[in-house]
């Protein structure tokens, strides 16, 4: 792996765990001297993690994005849109052999996970049910908008379990090709995941700037 490709990778972790809050500034030379890299591939992987909305430029320097709650409420429609596009191009190409490898990977999340097996696998379930849909694009959307939501996992006060049900819920509807009950689950999942989101941070929005957690 490249040296850009590390730094992007160990920067993306600190700002998808939270180590980076939301708002707080970067320099590139702090980022050289924490990653042990040189400036030319800390400047390159700040522009990939600027393309993925994770950074943003302030002034000559750097910041985490701070949490957007108007960019949250669009990503969930925009999630919904191709998740639902994915759940009827896969019962047109059903794969049960794909749906077996997904429901393994639920299976292998039991009640001792931790928060981040739990959150990592979640997110890995609708990106590896929207692969399933042969639309590379429709993926590609799913994993980046999974990916730009991320971090928010930690700010809802019981983020671990919830929508296990739903997940095999969707998968059950897809195994018997029903595509407007796969296609219902996932909307109600996907709704339910933003107003829980929201509420929370519409409510808390003063104790999580209080925390340092920059809210929009």
């Amino acid at each position: 792996m490249s040296q850009s490709l590390e730094v992007e990778k160990q920067l993306r972790a600190m700002i998808l765990d939270m180590q980076l809050g939301p708002g707080e500034r970067l320099t590139e030379r702090w980022a050289e001297a924490q990653m042990g890299a040189s400036r030319t591939p800390v400047r390159a992987a700040l522009l990939r993690l600027e393309s993925e909305g994770l950074v943003c430029r302030e002034g000559r320097g750097w910041m985490v994005t701070p949490i957007n709650i108007a960019e949250i409420e669009q990503l969930f429609v925009y999630r919904e849109v191709l998740e639902v596009a994915a759940m009827r191009l896969t019962v047109a190409n059903l794969d049960h052999a794909g749906l077996d490898d997904i429901e393994a990977l639920l299976d292998d999340c039991g009640e001792q996970a931790s928060a981040e097996e739990t959150h990592r696998i979640g997110l890995e379930f609708h990106v590896r049910l929207a692969q399933l849909a042969g639309n590379e694009f429709i993926s590609r959307g799913v994993a980046d908008a999974m990916n730009r939501l991320a971090r928010t996992r930690w700010l809802e006060s019981d983020p671990i379990g919830h929508g296990w049900a739903e997940h095999r819920a969707v998968l059950g509807a897809l195994r018997e090709g029903d595509a407007e009950r796969a296609v219902a689950l996932v909307q109600a999942h996907v709704r339910e995941s933003r107003d829980r989101l929201l509420a929370v941070l519409r409510e808390d929005r003063r104790s999580f700037r209080a925390r340092g957690v920059m809210v929009a």
